[in-house]
């Protein structure tokens, strides 16, 4: 049997240890071909490909990124994608393909499936918002990289007496800054869930300056202050109709140096969130996906994602992975509120 894998949309933490897994069990246990297709969707679509052997997973699990590179490449968005898909994977002998990635590249993965080729999701992004998995894999390193980053932050700002606005990513869920804002002490926490009140904002930054202290706000890059709007890099979309956020971290240490007079500064996480060494739970987490993405293959259950559910791996339906994101709840966010200020 020759089993294809792909990595899509954005690079995380713990990509290359899911294909480290695929790559030891599928070889070892099944004596399976793997053909590993390079930048993402893009890879089945034009046939690019190339064979992976033991030897080149030997040193992966540590890395950061993918050694298969990826792409936000959507095959219905390109002419003919789906039969080109079909016709690669008939001329290179691919029997299943194991996709890994978040909500666009597991959207494509169902409608594969209902297309009649077999595919087996592995759940990747650092928001963690897939609704089917308590955790995604990457999402554990990027809280990590952000506490670490407000840890640093802080020093500065109590140095200096000011306000820092720390922007971390999280286009409509805001897992990342709740956690991080949360292990990291933040003053404020803004989450795409909630539009929130520069007034508001503004009153629990003065009281941290009234106590001699410096105030840190965390921010989601797609938070909204009330009856505001987006702020956007580029109106440009890519090829799943996604426009490029950030500058809301940017706005917002302006709107607190104009309404009280103290100095304020933004810093933008931005990729470094995703980039590095993978935290030891998501090398776990994406070892034990990438390991049962194999049983599913090899039980012939396609049209599944892995899922973490509590403590233990299941599967559940693409079209249930892919249904809805899961987002901060209200309860959740009123936990971090009696800190803020």
């Amino acid at each position: 049997m020759r089993v294809g894998v792909l990595t899509g949309g954005g690079d995380c933490p713990g990509l290359n240890a899911v294909i480290r897994a695929v790559v030891r069990k599928g070889i070892e246990a099944h004596g399976w071909d793997i053909v590993g297709f390079r930048h993402g969707w893009r890879g089945p679509i034009e046939g690019i490909s190339r064979p992976i052997v033991l030897d080149d997973v030997e040193d992966i699990l540590t890395r950061g990124g993918t050694i298969l590179g990826s792409s936000r490449t959507n095959p219905y968005k390109v002419d003919g994608g789906v039969e080109k898909i079909r016709a690669v994977l008939a001329d290179q002998g691919v029997d299943a393909l194991i996709a890994i990635g978040g909500e666009d590249t597991l959207g494509v993965a169902k409608k594969l499936t209902d297309d009649g080729i077999g595919v087996v999701g592995v759940p990747k992004t650092i928001d963690n918002d897939l609704g089917a998995t308590d955790y995604t894999f990457g999402f554990d390193t990027a809280v990590h990289i952000a506490t670490e980053s407000i840890d640093r932050l802080r020093t500065t700002a109590e140095s200096h007496h000011r306000a820092l606005v720390v922007e971390v990513m999280g286009r409509h869920a805001g897992w990342i800054a709740l956690h991080s804002g949360l292990a990291g002490g933040a003053n404020v926490i803004l989450v795409p869930e909630r539009p929130f009140s520069v007034d508001k904002v503004v009153e629990w930054v003065t009281r941290r300056f009234e106590r001699e202290y410096a105030p840190i706000i965390v921010v989601a890059e797609g938070a909204l202050p009330e009856g505001g709007d987006e702020v956007l890099l580029t109106g440009e979309k890519d090829a799943f109709g996604h426009v490029r956020l950030g500058g809301i971290g940017t706005w917002l240490a302006d709107e607190i140096a104009k309404r009280t007079g103290k100095e304020s500064r933004a810093v933008v996480l931005g990729h470094t969130q995703r980039g590095g060494v993978p935290t030891a739970y998501d090398r776990v987490l994406a070892t034990r996906f990438g390991l049962h993405a194999v049983d599913a293959v090899a039980d012939g259950d396609f049209g599944v994602m892995v899922a973490l559910r509590g403590t233990d791996i299941v599967r559940v339906k693409l079209a249930e992975a892919t249904a809805e994101l899961k987002t901060v709840p209200a309860e959740r966010y009123a936990e971090a509120e009696v800190f803020f200020g």
